[in-house]
C-alpha cells in the first residue's frame, strides 16, 4: 500500500450554477441557513457558521445548472507546487487563475469526466461582524439558528461515465485514499468515496446512468445530530422544498441523510456524519458488491432510481 499523501488539506468550496438565482439564494440563506459573506459579479459567496474560510459555496448566476468548479485547499504553498507538477505531468491542467473574492491564486485542472477543479493555499479567513461574534473563540461565527443552520461543508458528489478512471485520477492527482467503493457485476465501479485527510470522505463519484459526462450530483453540509436532520425535514416541508429521499441512514459511510432539490433543481443534502473518522493509516478499501447494494440503505430503504439519473445540468430528452 502506498504511503498516504497529505499535500491536500481539505475540500474548500463548491461553485454551483443556477438559472433561478434569486430563488436559489433565498433557499440557501433563509431556508438552508447559510450566511452570505460577499458578492462579486454574478456570484454570491456563502458559508456555514463553523466554516473558517470566507466561503464554502459560491452560487453563480448562469444559463443552466450544475457545478462550476470544486476547490481544495493544500496544506502549504510548497504542497500546492508539488501537486501542480504532478497534475501537469498527467496532462490535465488548465492553468493558474488569480483566485476570487474568497482566496488567492489557484491552479485549475479537469478530471477525466470534464469537471473543473482548483487547488489553492492562500485563503481569506472569515471575520464575523460584531452581531455575529461568537462567545467561544474557537468557532468562526455564532450559532444563528436560521433555517436548517448547518455547521460546515462536508462533501460533494459528482456523476461520471467511468468511475474506474476517476479512481486512478484522484489517487494520483490529489493523493486521495479510497475508503469505500461499489463493484458492479459487470466489473465497472458504480461508486467510489475518496478522502485527503481523516474524514470518511470529502468527495464521491457515482456512475451516471444517462451516459452524460460532467454532471453534478449533490453538495452536503452537516449538522450536529440526527435530530437536526429530522428538524430540517420539517423546515423543508413548511417551505415547499421537494424532498427526494430520506431521512434515513446510508450503509456506505453510515451518514444519516436527507436529500432535497433547491429551486433550480440542484440536489442538496443535509446530513449527520457522526463521529466516524478514518484514523487507521493503512485503511483497506471497503468494497460493496452489487447484490449487497440491492439490499438498500442501512435499514432497508431502497435507493431510488433518480439517484442514478437526476443530476445537473439536466439531460435533454
Amino acid at each position: 500500500m502506498a504511503e498516504p499523501c497529505f499535500d491536500v488539506a481539505h475540500l474548500g468550496h463548491v461553485e454551483m450554477y443556477t438559472d433561478r438565482f434569486g430563488e436559489s439564494l433565498d433557499f440557501f440563506t433563509r431556508v438552508y441557513g447559510l450566511t452570505e459573506s460577499g458578492r462579486d459579479g454574478n456570484s454570491v459567496y456563502l458559508r456555514a457558521f463553523d466554516d473558517y474560510e470566507f466561503h464554502t459555496l459560491k452560487l453563480t448566476r448562469h444559463h443552466t445548472t450544475g457545478v462550476g468548479h470544486i476547490g481544495y485547499r493544500t496544506s502549504s504553498p510548497e504542497a500546492l507546487e508539488r501537486r501542480v507538477k504532478v497534475i501537469e505531468a498527467m496532462g490535465c491542467g488548465i492553468g493558474w487563475s488569480e483566485g476570487d473574492l474568497g482566496h488567492g491564486r489557484a491552479y485549475q485542472f479537469r478530471d477525466p469526466d470534464g469537471h473543473v477543479f482548483e487547488l489553492y493555499f492562500d485563503t481569506r479567513i472569515y471575520e464575523a461582524p460584531p452581531e455575529e461574534k461568537p462567545a467561544l473563540k474557537n468557532i468562526a461565527q455564532k450559532y444563528h439558528g436560521r433555517g436548517v443552520c448547518p455547521r460546515r461543508i462536508d462533501h460533494v458528489n459528482l456523476l461520471a461515465l467511468d468511475v474506474h478512471a476517476i479512481k486512478e485520477f484522484m489517487v494520483k492527482a490529489l493523493g486521495s485514499r479510497v475508503t469505500e467503493e461499489i463493484l458492479l457485476d459487470n466489473g465497472r465501479l458504480g461508486g467510489c468515496w475518496f478522502t485527503v485527510n481523516n474524514k470518511g470522505y470529502d468527495i464521491a463519484y457515482s456512475e451516471d446512468h444517462t451516459g452524460t459526462a460532467g454532471r453534478f450530483h449533490h453538495v452536503t453540509y452537516v449538522v450536529d445530530q440526527r435530530e437536526d436532520v429530522l428538524r430540517a425535514a420539517d423546515i423543508f416541508l413548511e417551505n415547499g422544498v421537494f424532498i427526494e429521499t430520506g431521512p434515513h441512514k446510508h450503509a456506505i459511510q453510515q451518514t444519516f441523510f436527507l436529500y432535497v432539490y433547491e429551486p433550480a433543481g440542484n440536489r442538496v443534502e443535509i446530513a449527520n456524519a457522526g463521529a466516524r473518522l478514518v484514523l487507521r493509516p493503512d485503511w483497506p478499501t471497503v468494497t460493496w458488491t452489487e447484490a449487497e447494494r440491492k439490499k438498500g440503505q442501512a435499514w432497508g430503504l431502497k435507493t431510488i432510481e433518480t439517484f442514478h439519473t437526476h443530476g445537473t445540468p439536466p439531460v435533454k430528452k
